[in-house]
């Protein structure tokens, strides 16, 4: 098939981007270059990215030490596969992943992408349980307002009634859900357990605990269900009721991960740790797609103790060596570097900046944890009146739902976070 089409054509008639309408695509930019924080247009123009490209270019676009990194493996071993097979990068990040991840989780499992972590979690879930002796726990608790992934059964524990994969309901697997944890971070935690949440989650997992494998959930931070931040105290309760009812704990720190939150994970916010962890987007600085899921002696000799032994899961592209290098040297960025306080810093700033949107009163909230920032509408937000403005303000933003919301490169300079803020309150103002 020819195809006289210019390339922007093209792209709008033959190929699909993520949740759009195919008859509708609206504007899309055609990116020819990026550099730091810096995304070069076809036209010439530039707009910082204020998304980190969906949250995972964390040191900003081609850093020098991770893409030599790569350009030096590419010389040598581009991939090969994993089974029976091994490789120094593999070696070399799990050394590094053990040196900073919680001390409990010692078991490290290689994918492709956060959504596969997650189903890589949820599998291993079952399984152990199903090594236990407990066949019937295939089942999995949650809580609202959560999102893990597009894939199939990431999408079960996601909000079965306002999250994006609703019209699923019918060929999804039904999971168990109690509300969102009520306490937000920025409040005093009430020791009533009706209050905290604690009782409807307690009441959930005791009366499925014979159908139940796993409480999975996104620690302190809720990214794509709303951008919702609750108190940590739920978690280190929730680990207790787990405990007591041989259910297992999954966090999904895919979106927290790597200093995020101003933690180097949103676990470090608790006094405890899950029995499972999902890492994935900044992991490799956003250079090339990589996860993993991690877990700790218990879950990996438990399912190794059972039938039939092996875990049942091995990626074609699992711990590519490309992607294992990546990984090491976007891991070495960060803990080479005061990340803390730059995050710190971040976070100052975008309170102060952002703080003008409260007076708005379209606005409902405005917060910021680490280095996110968010000014909560009390109306949906439409991305593609968002990007209409991206070229005029230099700053490429893409508001969900209510949320116009930022997630910036740690890289970013007080200057161009400034440009960041006042883009967000732009829009707040216009949209």
């Amino acid at each position: 098939m020819t195809n006289p089409l210019p390339p922007l054509a093209f792209d709008q008639h033959h190929l699909w981007h993520p949740y759009t309408n195919v008859t509708k695509p609206g504007p899309t930019f055609v990116v020819k270059e990026a550099q730091g924080v810096y995304l070069t247009l076809d036209d010439g123009t530039e707009v910082i990215d204020a998304m980190s490209s969906w949250w995972c270019m964390m040191h900003g676009h081609r850093h020098p030490h991770i893409t030599q990194a790569m350009h030096d493996q590419l010389d040598r071993l581009p991939h090969v596969m994993f089974g029976g097979l091994t490789h120094d990068p593999a070696i070399d990040l799990g050394l590094k992943l053990l040196e900073i991840t919680p001390n409990s989780l010692s078991r490290i499992f290689y994918c492709d992408s956060g959504s596969v972590s997650v189903e890589v979690a949820m599998k291993m879930a079952v399984q152990y349980q199903h090594a236990m002796g407990q066949a019937g726990r295939s089942e999995f608790a949650t809580i609202r307002s959560g999102y893990h992934g597009d894939t199939w059964k990431a999408m079960s524990v996601c909000d079965p009634d306002t999250g994006m994969h609703h019209l699923f309901q019918g060929a999804l697997s039904v999971q168990h859900f109690v509300s969102r944890p009520p306490v937000t971070l920025a409040q005093d935690w009430p020791e009533d357990p009706e209050a905290n949440g604690l009782a409807e989650l307690e009441r959930c997992l005791t009366n499925g605990c014979d159908k139940i494998a796993a409480l999975i959930l996104e620690p302190v931070v809720q990214g794509t269900g709303g951008m919702y931040f609750y108190h940590p105290e739920y978690l280190n309760q929730a680990r207790q009721i787990c405990d007591d009812l041989g259910i297992l704990l999954i966090f999904d720190e895919i979106a927290t991960g790597f200093g995020r939150t101003g933690q180097l994970f949103a676990t470090d916010f608790c006094a405890v740790e899950p029995d499972i962890i999902c890492l994935g987007k900044g992991l490799t600085g956003g250079h090339i797609s990589f996860a993993c899921t991690m877990t700790n002696d218990r879950v990996a000799t438990g399912i190794g103790g059972g039938n039939p032994g092996i875990f049942m899961h091995g990626p074609t592209y699992m711990a590519n060596p490309l992607a294992c290098v990546a990984a090491k040297a976007a891991l070495d960025v960060l803990t080479g570097q005061d990340w803390r306080s730059r995050v710190a810093e971040i976070a100052t700033q975008m309170e102060q900046e952002l703080a003008p949107a409260r007076d708005l009163p379209n606005v409902a909230d405005v917060r910021v944890l680490g280095a996110i920032g968010v000014i909560e509408m009390r109306h949906q937000v439409s991305a593609d009146a968002a990007h209409a403005r991206v070229k005029e303000m230099g700053v490429f933003l893409r508001p969900f739902g209510k949320n116009i919301y930022t997630m910036p490169p740690f890289v970013t300079s007080p200057d161009e976070l400034s440009r960041i803020c006042v883009g967000m309150l732009r829009l707040a103002r216009e949209l």
